[in-house]
Formats: C-alpha cells, sequence, structure tokens
C-alpha cells in the first residue's frame, strides 16, 4: 500500500502537483477580470477624416459595429475635420492624407498642429502612398500618440483597433513598410551626392530643375543675381560637374536632383549654362 503523505488528497497520487490547476484557474480569472475591465472602459471617443467614399463606408461600418469606440464624426475633407475637432474634442482621428481642399498632405498638417494645439490628441494615419516625406512630417517630433498605416493592409478590425487604441495611451503603430521606405530613403540620402550641398543650395537646385534661369531664381528666392551665380557655382563644384562644351552643367546637375530626389520634371525648354 502507498503510504499517504500528510495533507495530501486521497484521490491525488503520490507525487502529483495541484499547481498546475491553481495556476490556469488563476489565469482564467485574470482574463475574466481584463474582460470585465474592457466592458466597463469608457469607448474612445473618434473622429474619422477621409474623402474616399469606399474607405469611408469601411471604416463607418466596422468602426460602428464595436463597442471599443465611440464615432463622433465622419468628415470628407480638411476643413470639415478641424471643424469637428473643435466641436467635438476627441481622443483620437482617423484620417487619410491627401484630402481636399488642398488635396496634398492635409492630413499630415492637420496631424502637425494638432502637436501644439490639442496634444494628448492620437491621430491614425492611413495613407496609400509609401512617401518617406509623409512619414517623417508625421513622425519628425515624435512618435508618441501617432500610428501610420498602409490602407491595403487594414484588413483586419483587431488592427485598427488596435492602433486607435495604442496612440489614445500615447503609443505609437508604424506600419513594417514604411519603416522599410524610411531605411531605404536614409540609405540613399547617406550615399546621395547631394548630401554635401547646404540647404540653401538644395532650394537653389530645385529651382534650377524646373528650368529657371539665374535672373528667375534670384528674383524667387529673393536674393541678388550675384548671389544665385555664387551658389550655383558652388553647387557645379560639389557635384564635381567642371565646364564642358558638349553637355550643359545645368542639365546634368538637374538630371542628378532628379534622380535622388524624384524631383518635378523639367518645364519646356532646356536651361542654358550659367
Amino acid at each position: 500500500m502507498t503510504p499517504r503523505v500528510k495533507g495530501q488528497d486521497r484521490a491525488t497520487p503520490a507525487g502529483a502537483s495541484r499547481r498546475p490547476g491553481r495556476r490556469r484557474t488563476v489565469q482564467r480569472q485574470v482574463a475574466q477580470a481584463s474582460r470585465r475591465a474592457a466592458k466597463e472602459r469608457p469607448p474612445i471617443r473618434l473622429i474619422v477624416a477621409e474623402d474616399s467614399y469606399l474607405i469611408r463606408e469601411f471604416l463607418t461600418m466596422t468602426l460602428n459595429a464595436v463597442r471599443e469606440v465611440e464615432v463622433l464624426a465622419i468628415c470628407t475633407n480638411g476643413k470639415e475635420l478641424e471643424a469637428a475637432i473643435e466641436t467635438w474634442d476627441p481622443e483620437v482621428v482617423i484620417t487619410d492624407i491627401r484630402m481636399p481642399p488642398s488635396g496634398t498632405d492635409e492630413g499630415i498638417r492637420i496631424a502637425a498642429r494638432l502637436r501644439e494645439t490639442r496634444p494628448d490628441v492620437g491621430v491614425v494615419v492611413l495613407s496609400q502612398y509609401a512617401e518617406p516625406t509623409y512619414a517623417l512630417d508625421l513622425l519628425g517630433e515624435g512618435t508618441g500618440g501617432r500610428a501610420y498605416l498602409f490602407k491595403e493592409h487594414v484588413r483586419k478590425r483587431e488592427d485598427l483597433l488596435g492602433a486607435i487604441e495604442s496612440v489614445a495611451r500615447g503609443g505609437s503603430v508604424i506600419d513594417p513598410a514604411i519603416v522599410d521606405v524610411l531605411i531605404q530613403a536614409r540609405s540613399r540620402a547617406a550615399n546621395s551626392r547631394l548630401a554635401q550641398l547646404t540647404r540653401r543650395e538644395r532650394e537653389l537646385l530645385a529651382e534650377i530643375a524646373t528650368g529657371k534661369s539665374n535672373g528667375a531664381i534670384a528674383e524667387s528666392l529673393v536674393l541678388t543675381k550675384r548671389a544665385v551665380e555664387k551658389h550655383v557655382n558652388a553647387i557645379f563644384s560639389k557635384l564635381d560637374l567642371p565646364e564642358t562644351q558638349d553637355v550643359s552643367r545645368r542639365v546634368r546637375a538637374t538630371l542628378i536632383y532628379l534622380a535622388e530626389e524624384g524631383s518635378e520634371p523639367l518645364a519646356d525648354g532646356a536651361p542654358n549654362d550659367g
């Protein structure tokens, strides 16, 4: 007969442990408490701004179907969004990047203003553009309370809710594809011939790339023509573009700029060497 260990249950064989059972019980209790806390927590108050009808409808149906959030307003442009923020005082804003009235980076600029005027408001930016400039503009002052997600990757309700809850707490969520774009941009910048140019010289090179003459550049940037000529010569020197008879230095400088900056194409008419 197996001797009975003092304090051991009759139905429990000697050497068996009851700790795993107690551990599972504790885990269930913690999970139940967490679910109760989630039910008792007030919903996150948010505003949605999106000019695409299909995406706007998707976000509206998705968010109205869950109790974790309360949709205060649905906006179709930047002006509506700014007015809704003043009216409803949301905890989180979900916005597109390009919206009317500017059609450029409306959502990013509103997010930047919120950093100053309402620092506690989280912002989830949904984009279809893999542009490092947008990401840097959004995250340049810090990643806290900001999320940058590709629209095509927001297919699961849990992913969208996770981003909303994170920025509401001051956290951040960055789409891995955006991280890849930023890393690639930084690598290109490190190897770029443009890296040795000053900010003013880069501004002048951008003007050169549009086909402007030195006189037009001087007027545009409020400089003397002599100052422009000095900057232009410095640009040619740093880009290692000596005078040649067969190839214009301005054209070659423009090609370098377009290749490494992805700027706008040349205006009509080839610029003269200067």
